[in-house]
């Protein structure tokens, strides 16, 4: 029976169909008329490549090949011709423009169109052609201007058919089908619009270099080949090769020649200079890392890098950092790095025998690079500037307009991983694709998008946020804002289907936006007992119900997969979700535990307990995955990520301490509130926060045992109005009451009511029901209301949105702590003033006159562009707009909260002259920013993370 089901499931999935991740699919798996089929009853077509074809060509078109065969159970043969072949069924005829002679033919004869792709960089064609050959009625044309185009063309059809990219990187399944089919009229013409699309593999050990020495030897040419064709298969180009103690040249002297066969442009780190891993410093030099110094033993390093390279496709790193990554001396400065750079371009002019300007050198501006670029060291302009962000996904500069006219363009440096300060991060993917894109938008908009390379750590775990960035580097504008919903749906689509349920990928694909929009909002390894309140809003409960309904809805959609899907769903969406789940309920177990021994609990010893279990489940998650498809992915989740002192990542993983107390034998009562870590018998007055008439929520009373022996309890309202959970009870643990207000029962003038709790020894605890607002419950009240003595509102619930002429405000869907952003554009737009309107209004209810402050939480955008800071401004009413410098602060103190809260926090002082309807304004000033929430903190703001939950909202609704 269960044979059967799994049977439907896979059934169901194949009926679904699948394409390259934003394009209009090709592909069917229904047979039109005159379609080319690509198979068939037992048939496929012939796949014709020219034998003088690039042989990275030819290795891709031979991955089609067993692609085909993958889905449909069908090979079809793979025949080296360059015109004449056998009648018989369809083909598809592969080639270069340029090097294979049939394609060549087909272009001058115009059966296909040469000229939509000729002359690009790596711009491919795939073109359906009736009577293409003698005794051949149709055929399906991959062509490429260049080898690399005619690669990605190849890998495209692939991904069209159904074979995810990760196919073998992350076992994704593809579904089979008994036809594959090319509709008749078909022609699609891509290519690039940054140049350089790459990924880093640093940060490696213990985990990517652990499998890697396990399952290849090492960083062998059988690792990078597995991994040349998934950046191939992803349409990126560039590789900066793993270097923890790695050499890629010298490590396997085939490394070099498959990444040139294969297509890939190789580069060294931002830190390893003309083409040299610095591990071969390590191995093979003398003397100091010093050009001052060691001058001339150090040229002789660079050039062996150089002469090794020298046929090979690559971009070469110019400049000097300090040994292993780190500064310069304070002795060197911007004219000794200036000489060291002229030096490597002679070097390189001389090896290559080119101009210079036909030779691809990039210089990192990373860290304090970018400080020499800034006090005036240039570089010829046919370099090009690869500029940074912070290592967390802020980028630090980007070209003026000035800039963008040099002729060697700019790039990014972008992180999805870093070793370093405030903290490390690389278990887990952190990374929220709203984030990417909103950064990797604001590079592209203004100019640096000549290469793009991005630190994936390890690989795995990151693959969603690491495709996500090769295919945005591809064609920026083919995603919009507005399709970053979409994107994740039509990826969930290609990896599991989703005909099981109509909604099953849009489940998918909103399990991983949240996940990492959870983790986005502090890294795992920056979280601690205390990071989310346990007092105030519920914050660290909710927290962990969060997670925990996530990993519910986990279980509900495997439970929807057949076999073969399950081990892709647990690399890719399962694990993340409930690794990062079970952290996260480690903390607050801890914290709880900590808590509850401040208050004498008795279940104090079993929330050790738990919190014990809980660990050992962190380190039973990371064995799962070690398990999974027989062992394939051993050590992939070594990393420790538990128990940071510092911003160096533990040799192990730390329990946290926890608590554990005596109890005497006897029973004795305990008394606690929601909103206060005090206790009752230590603390005599609790008071419960304040019952409000706009405020539906209700409130908690925890009694709790203080004992061995179960304690019984009793509780008693004074006032009819108030409505208690329970009245009377046993307990050995913790027992919560709910408390509420029947407020059509509230008399008149009351402000507040008493709730008894008694004890077996008659000892009695009182606890305030204070009322706030009372009298004005049947007020008429319009948009966001006060409660709790603040006004929260998520930025994209605005009541009015205005503009000026040829400019927007722009809603980024999941860019934010707790919902999204909202930035303007254009993003190179100049400075704007208050008085030229660009502002989000908000409709606010306020029922007490006098000051307040408010609170804005934007994203901690860097100050990208020299010259002042980036200012946005806000007012209450008509006041005068408060302007706010948000690089005003430019301390390493400043930084550091940002990146680690991963938002940028700025309060400005306010006064309401009256009570009722008011509007909160926000202006844009500068464009960049990001706004994600306001609070009006009206005197009732408490500490959490994230602050207090949206206000209820009456009444009112966004227009623009």
């Amino acid at each position: 029976m269960r044979s059967l089901v799994a049977a439907a499931m896979l059934a169901l999935a194949a009926a679904q169909p699948a394409w390259a991740l934003g394009e209009r699919p090709f592909v069917t798996f229904e047979a039109g008329k005159d379609a080319v089929v690509l198979a068939r009853s037992g048939q496929a077509a012939r796949i014709l490549v020219d034998p003088n074809e690039f042989k990275g060509v030819r290795r891709a078109a031979a991955d089609l090949q067993a692609d085909i065969e993958r889905v449909s159970g069908i090979r079809p043969a793979l025949l080296a011709s360059a015109g004449a072949v056998a009648k018989g069924s369809d083909v598809v005829i592969v080639g270069t423009l340029g090097q294979s002679a049939l394609i060549d033919r087909l272009a001058r004869e115009n059966k296909i169109d040469a000229k939509a792709v000729r002359g690009k960089w790596e711009g491919y064609l795939v073109q359906t052609v009736r009577n293409p050959l003698p005794g051949v009625a149709r055929a399906l044309v991959v062509a490429g201007s260049d080898r690399r185009g005619t690669i990605f063309g190849l890998y495209t059809v692939s991904e069209q058919i159904g074979v995810s990219p990760w196919n073998w990187w992350a076992d994704v399944a593809p579904a089979k089908h008994d036809v594959l089919a090319v509709a008749a009229g078909t022609r699609v013409a891509d290519a690039p619009v940054v140049r350089y699309r790459g990924i880093f593999l640093n940060d490696e050990a213990p985990a990517l270099s652990g499998w890697a020495k396990e399952k290849f030897g090492g960083f062998n040419h059988k690792f990078y080949g597995k991994l040349f064709e998934l950046i191939l298969r992803m349409r990126g180009n560039y590789l900066w090769p793993a270097m923890w103690g790695n050499a890629f040249y010298d490590d396997d002297p085939e490394n070099g020649p498959l990444a040139d066969e294969m297509g890939i442009v190789m580069g060294t780190s931002h830190h390893e200079p003309l083409m040299r891993a610095h591990a071969e410093w390590k191995k093979y030099g003398k003397g100091p890392w010093d050009y001052s110094r060691n001058e001339q033993v150090l040229r002789e390093f660079w050039q062996q890098g150089l002469d090794r390279a020298k046929d090979y496709d690559k971009v070469i790193t110019l400049g000097m950092r300090g040994d292993g990554d780190e500064p310069m001396s304070e002795e060197s400065n911007v004219a000794l790095l200036q000489r060291i750079v002229a030096d490597q371009r002679a070097m390189i002019a001389k090896t290559t025998g080119k101009p210079l300007p036909q030779v691809p050198q990039v210089w990192a501006l990373y860290k304090e690079v970018q400080e020499y670029y800034e006090k005036g060291m240039r570089v010829p302009d046919d370099v090009t500037l690869l500029w940074c962000d912070d290592n967390w996904g802020n980028i630090r500069r980007l070209p003026t307009a000035e800039e963008r006219k040099r002729s060697g363009g700019a790039g990014i440096y972008y992180h999805f991983d870093y070793v370093g300060g405030p903290r490390s991060y690389k278990w887990i993917n952190v990374t929220p694709l709203p984030k990417v894109w909103e950064q990797m938008h604001l590079a592209w908009r203004l100019g640096a998008d000549r290469l793009w390379v991005v630190n994936v750590g390890d690989l795995k775990p990151m693959e969603v946020p690491t495709e996500f960035f090769l295919t945005y580097a591809w064609n920026p504008a083919a995603w919009p804002a507005s399709r970053l919903p979409e994107y994740l749906k039509l990826w969930a689509t290609r990896e599991f289907g989703g005909a099981q349920s109509p909604d099953l990928a849009a489940e998918i694909a909103d399990i991983v936006e949240t996940y990492a929009r959870y983790n986005g909002r502090r890294r795992p390894e920056q979280l601690e007992p205390g990071t989310y309140s346990a007092t105030n809003y519920r914050e660290s409960e909710r927290i962990v119900a969060d997670w925990r309904d996530l990993a519910a809805r986990v279980e509900r959609v495997k439970a929807k997969l057949a076999p073969a899907q399950k081990d892709a769903f647990f690399q890719l969406v399962e694990h993340p979700v409930r690794a990062s789940g079970t952290l996260g309920e480690l903390y607050a177990t801890v914290q709880a535990n900590r808590l509850h021994a401040q208050q004498g609990r008795a279940d104090t010893n079993d929330l050790a307990a738990r919190a014990r279990d809980v660990f050992a489940q962190d380190a039973a998650i990371s064995r799962e995955y070690h398990a999974i498809n027989g062992g394939k992915w051993n050590h992939m989740m070594a990393q420790t990520h538990i128990g940071y002192t510092s911003w160096r990542d533990p040799a192990t993983n730390i329990m946290p301490e926890v608590r554990e107390i005596a109890l005497p034998a006897a029973p004795a009562l305990g008394v606690a509130v929601e909103g206060s870590d005090a206790a009752w018998p230590a603390a005599k007055d609790l008071r419960l926060p304040a019952f409000e008439p706009f405020d539906k929520a209700n409130r908690y009373i925890e009694v709790f045992d203080r004992g061995a022996a179960p304690v019984a309890w009793t509780a008693r309202a004074e006032q009819p109005w108030i409505v208690l959970g329970e009245s009377s009870g046993t307990t050995d643990k913790s027992k919560r009451i709910t408390v509420d207000v029947r407020w059509d029962q509230v008399p008149a003038g009351a402000t507040s009511g008493r709730v008894l709790v008694t004890g077996p020894d008659g000892q009695r605890a009182a606890v305030d029901v204070p009322l706030r607002h009372a009298d004005q419950r049947g007020t008429k009240v319009a948009g966001f209301v006060e409660t709790g003595g603040t006004v929260a509102i998520e930025a994209e619930h605005y009541s009015r949105a205005l503009a000026p002429a040829g400019r927007e405000w722009l809603r980024v869907p999941g860019l934010g702590r707790t919902l999204s952003g909202m930035t303007t554009l254009p993003v190179d737009a100049p400075a704007l003033a208050p008085a030229d309107g660009m502002r989000l209004e908000y409709d606010v209810y306020l029922f007490e006159p006098g000051k307040v402050n408010v609170q804005a939480t934007l994203a901690p955008t860097l100050k990208f562009r020299p010259g002042a800071g980036f200012r946005y401004a806000v007012s209450i009413d008509d006041e005068a707009p408060r302007i706010v410098d948000v690089h005003a602060d430019a301390s390493l103190q400043h930084w550091e909260k940002i990146v680690t809260d991963g938002v940028a926090q700025f309060t400005t002082a306010h006064e309401v002259k009256a009570p009722g309807r008011h509007t909160l304004k926000f202006w844009a000033l500068d464009p960049g920013l990001v706004l994600q929430r306001v609070v009006i903190d009206a005197g009732g703001l408490k500490p959490s993370y994230l602050g207090p939950q949206e206000s209820p909202r009456v009444g009112s609704v966004s227009t623009n």
